[in-house]
C-alpha cells in the first residue's frame, strides 16, 4: 500500500530515523521539520517546499524530486547520486550542504543560491546553466563536470580546474575568478 500526502502543511514535526518509503508527496510544505537519519526509499516529492528542515544523514535512494525547493535547510551527508534521475528539478536557497554527493547526475539548471556547500562531491555531473551565485563552495570537489553557462557570480572558495571541467560561457566574479588559475601552479603578482 502506498502512502499519499497532497496539499498538506507540516510544521516542526520530528520524522527523524523514520522509514518513509514509497510515499507520493505532492504540493506539500514542510517547515522546521527534522528528517535526521530518515529513510525516504523510493519516495516521490512533487511541487514541495522545505523550509528550515534538517536532512542530516537522510537516505534518498530511489527518490524523485520534481519542482522541489529547499530553503534554509541543513543537508549533511546525503548521497544524492542514488536518486531517481527522471524529470529531476530542484533548487536550494540559503541552505547548508556539507559532505553531500551529487556524482553521476544530470542536474542541469539546478539552483544553489546563497548556500554554504562544503566538502561536497560534484564528480561526473552535468550542471549546465546551473546557478551557484553567492554560494561558498569551500573544499567542494568538481571533477569532470559540465559547468557550461553556469553562474558563479559572487561565489567564493571554489576550486575548479578548467582543464578537467567544461566552463565555457560560465559567469564568474573578480577577484574570485583568479581561483581558476590555481590548477596551473603559477604565481600572480
Amino acid at each position: 500500500m502506498q502512502n499519499i500526502f497532497e496539499k498538506k502543511t507540516f510544521e516542526n514535526e520530528d520524522w527523524s530515523k523514520r522509514k518513509i518509503a514509497s510515499f507520493d508527496i505532492s504540493n506539500c510544505a514542510f517547515s522546521g521539520c527534522d528528517f535526521t537519519g530518515a529513510d525516504f526509499l523510493n519516495t516521490k516529492f512533487i511541487d514541495c517546499v522545505f523550509t528550515r528542515c534538517n536532512f542530516s544523514n537522510s537516505k534518498v535512494s530511489g527518490c524523485s524530486f520534481r519542482n522541489v525547493s529547499f530553503r534554509e535547510c541543513k543537508i549533511i551527508g546525503v548521497v544524492f547520486s542514488e536518486i531517481n534521475k527522471f524529470l529531476l528539478s530542484w533548487e536550494f536557497s540559503k541552505c547548508t550542504l556539507n559532505l553531500c554527493v551529487f556524482s553521476n547526475l544530470d542536474i542541469r539548471k539546478s539552483k544553489f543560491t546563497e548556500c554554504l556547500i562544503k566538502e561536497t562531491d560534484f564528480t561526473d555531473v552535468n550542471l549546465t546553466e546551473s546557478d551557484f551565485s553567492n554560494s561558498d563552495l569551500r573544499e567542494s570537489r568538481f571533477a569532470n563536470v559540465n559547468l557550461t553557462g553556469s553562474n558563479f557570480t559572487g561565489a567564493k572558495n571554489y576550486f575548479i580546474n578548467p582543464t578537467t571541467n567544461k566552463i565555457a560561457k560560465a559567469k564568474f566574479s573578480y577577484p574570485e575568478v583568479l581561483a581558476l588559475l590555481a590548477a596551473f601552479n603559477i604565481t600572480i603578482k
